[in-house]
């Protein structure tokens, strides 16, 4: 979900004489607004629990471009049917549900309680069957371009949803032998390496597909992602696991219109910005603005792995830092003891009894450029 901003604009005035200049500042970015962002799927699954993210949207004007977590909610997914299913709050604004079987012939909402009293409800959407993906795909020219195949033999479902996780396993320049903690020397072993490291991500486009134009319901090579060529992310092994959703119609023309205003401006050329109008709404105080849309769907997904060796011409090198190495001399009287006064480097190995070399410590620790040393379980 992007988040919502207001511009302060200058206007610029020339005449004969001279020049000046002056800021005008709208009256809308004086105002407060901290709007409620609603993001997440209502998800029908017995392995994938729903997981919804409640934040604050920020201005152009402040001081941070995160927004800011709704935290202390109370969160819940009611049927017409009387069922009510509860969320917990896991983390800051994020809100998960254990696995939910929902009933294809009930609608279903969200309901939120916010610390400050106010109250909200998304509109009953409908529970949408989503068809299995019929697989994931890879080209590289230079780049390489990830895609989705899918198709619903019963032609019903006709508007897609896409998002994705990826990861990445990368590796320090130097695969050290020895490492250092409160002054003293140790050995790496497979228990405690820093050389391989995993990383990971997550969409951040909006990815939707339609098939009303075409006479089946099938979706052939739909854009997912594109990782440049030599990126890092597949400099030794790549994963990403891509999630299908089912959209009702109503569904798809908000995302469209929410692309269109985030992805697709910028120049006279583009589509130009839409009102957006969402299905939650407050019930404390009906003229307050939401952002966010509710869907309803069982949710499909498949995973696929790419390596290295399986490209051609990808050659990424780590080239953020100087990875010289140095040498010093240790304590005669105990080699396991280091106090190098630099702190930016780190033990790599030793030469000789009483010598050992040093590099930067991103060259020699994985784990300093963000990632973790915890292989994925599905790696």
């Amino acid at each position: 979900m992007k988040r919502l901003s207001y511009i302060a604009i200058s206007f610029t005035v020339c005449g004969i004489a001279g020049s000046c200049k002056k800021s005008y500042n709208p009256p809308a970015i004086q105002v407060n607004n901290k709007f409620l962002v609603v993001e997440g799927v209502l998800v029908n699954s017995i392995d994938s629990p729903t997981v919804i993210r409640l934040s604050r949207s920020v201005k152009l004007t402040d001081s941070t471009f995160a927004s800011s977590p709704e935290t202390g909610a109370n969160v819940s997914v009611e049927s017409n049917s009387g069922e009510n299913f509860p969320l917990v709050e896991k983390r800051g604004g994020i809100y998960i549900s254990n696995p939910l079987s929902l009933n294809y012939s009930n609608q279903y909402r969200l309901k939120i309680a916010t610390t400050n009293g106010n109250e909200y409800m998304s509109d009953y959407v409908k529970l949408v069957l989503t068809p299995p993906i019929d697989s994931i795909t890879w080209q590289q020219q230079n780049d390489l371009t990830i895609n989705v195949n899918t198709h619903d033999p019963l032609n019903n479902t006709k508007y897609y949803r896409w998002d994705f996780a990826e990861t990445w396993q990368y590796s320090s320049t130097y695969n050290r032998t020895i490492a250092e903690s409160n002054g003293l020397i140790y050995y790496i072993d497979s228990t405690n390496q820093t050389y391989n490291c995993w990383k990971s991500g997550v969409s951040s486009d909006i990815l939707i597909g339609s098939t009303v134009a075409l006479s089946k319901d099938l979706v052939s090579q739909a854009p997912i992602t594109v990782i440049p060529q030599n990126s890092e992310k597949i400099g030794i092994r790549y994963s990403i696991l891509v999630k299908q959703y089912g959209l009702t119609e109503d569904a798809y023309q908000y995302f469209r219109i929410l692309k269109t205003n985030t992805e697709t401006l910028g120049s006279i050329f583009d589509g130009q910005p839409t009102q957006l109008s969402g299905n939650i709404h407050s019930t404390t105080n009906p003229a307050e603005t939401i952002i966010g849309y509710i869907t309803a769907s069982s949710v499909q997904q498949q995973r696929i792995f790419i390596s290295n060796n399986q490209l051609s011409n990808w050659n990424w090198v780590y080239n953020g830092t100087d990875c010289r190495l140095i040498s010093i001399d240790q304590d005669p009287n105990n080699f396991l003891i280091y106090n190098y006064p630099d702190t930016s480097y780190a033990p790599y190995y030793f030469i000789s009894p009483g010598s050992i070399q040093l590099a930067k410590k991103v060259c020699v620790d994985c784990t300093v450029r963000g990632g973790t040393t915890n292989k994925p379980a599905y790696w």
